[in-house]
């Protein structure tokens, strides 16, 4: 039996992406209680060498529009990529949920063992959809996702394994 790609991602990158949106809320009432700049925690990173804040954000949310596409057989939809205030950013997000919520689940589910052909700088690189989605894209989303709420808990803002993780 093999794994529903659909069930095993969309709904799943859905419910992290609500979860971000509300830890973004959560920010906006701490940077507005503190006095803080948004430009603070969306400037915010770990380690010099690695993304801010608002560039994981932009990541996690282009790579669930585009995988999810890339699998249903569909054109990955081109939006601006400049949000810079966390309205903006939650705006990204409903967007990205909004078309999640419109892919046909058969699409995505019948790209199982399907080519999927991703350019990586000047060269391609082609994977199964299960391999695709399951070794790469998951793996990634959660990556970004994870990284977003260590930046903002390093920062100070009250968050804890619910906000992450929460399934409401």
């Amino acid at each position: 039996m093999s794994i529903s790609l659909y069930e095993a991602s969309v709904p799943h990158f859905i419910r992290m992406l609500g979860n971000l949106s509300a830890i973004l809320d959560k920010v906006i009432v701490h940077a507005q209680t503190k006095n803080i700049e948004e430009s603070v925690f969306t400037n915010a990173r770990l380690a010099p060498d690695m993304y801010p804040l608002s560039q994981q954000i932009m990541i996690a949310a282009y790579m669930t529009r585009a995988s999810v596409a890339r699998l249903a057989g569909l054109k990955v939809p081109g939006y601006e990529e400049n949000e810079t205030t966390f309205s903006g950013f939650k705006a990204r997000i409903a967007k990205t949920i909004a078309y999640l919520q419109g892919i046909d689940s058969e699409l995505v589910d019948n790209s199982y063992d399907q080519p999927v052909t991703i350019k990586l700088g000047d060269r391609e690189v082609v994977y199964t959809g299960q391999v695709y989605l399951l070794d790469v894209i998951i793996p990634h989303f959660y990556f970004h996702v994870t990284t977003t709420y260590a930046i903002l808990r390093h920062h100070g803002v009250g968050l804890g394994k619910k906000d992450y993780i929460d399934n409401e």
